[in-house]
């Protein structure tokens, strides 16, 4: 019996307490309340307008390849220069390089602006990023000072993926055009020393070195 009315009093204390609790402190409990309210609703209306927005990119996508392959260039560009802009790491890139296969934009200073922006706005994997350097490198090989294209070509020659002997091969091959037969012969011999180099790549650059003793 006392044992009961022991344990009666010690609930009751203990929801007292409890309750005292609730009411010291209930106006922080409903604030914390609300705002994990909102802020799961604010999480959720973030992922559900973030893939609205990536199923529209990629339909916009497939209209730029629609209004191509019906010539419509002019309605195309503008898609696809829209999507870069909206930075997206998969279909900015792609737009740039279907803008590049087709040739549909010809001014430089209007690509170098759209190599520029996708390097420096978009993130995206080390591999694709190398493929874009070397897709600009090339383009820019075309126009730009010597100096510009070897500061620019640094972070290919310092990766240790296969554009380095893209880039080693480019560099020859641009001095070669030059003349220049003996920096470039110091470029393609580089491409000697790098590992796992693929043979098609190998015999390519030994056709290039016996070109340049010809031309000697």
């Amino acid at each position: 019996m006392v044992e009961n009315l022991f344990q009666a009093q010690y609930d009751i204390t203990k929801k007292t307490r409890i309750k005292k609790i609730y009411d010291e402190n209930k106006l922080l409990i409903f604030s914390f309340v609300f705002i994990l309210i909102i802020f799961l609703g604010s999480v959720s209306f973030y992922i559900s307008n973030k893939e609205k927005q990536k199923i529209l990119i990629s339909d916009n996508y497939v209209k730029a390849k629609i209004f191509l392959a019906n010539g419509n260039k002019i309605k195309a560009i503008d898609l696809l220069k829209n999507l870069i802009f909206l930075d997206d790491a998969i279909y900015s890139t792609l737009s740039f390089f279907l803008i590049l296969d087709q040739k549909l934009i010809e001014d430089e200073n209007e690509l170098s602006k759209l190599f520029n922006h996708l390097l420096n706005n978009n993130k995206m994997d080390d591999e694709l990023r190398d493929l874009l350097i070397y897709k600009k490198i090339l383009f820019d090989s075309a126009f730009v000072q010597e100096s510009k294209l070897l500061e620019d070509v640094k972070p290919l020659l310092k990766s240790g993926n296969l554009w380095k002997s893209h880039a080693l091969l480019l560099l020859g091959d641009y001095f070669v055009s030059k003349k220049e037969y003996i920096k470039a012969q110091e470029f393609y011999i580089q491409i000697f020393s790098l590992e796992n180099l693929n043979k098609d790549l190998y015999d390519e650059t030994r056709s290039r070195l016996a070109l340049i003793k010809n031309e000697e």
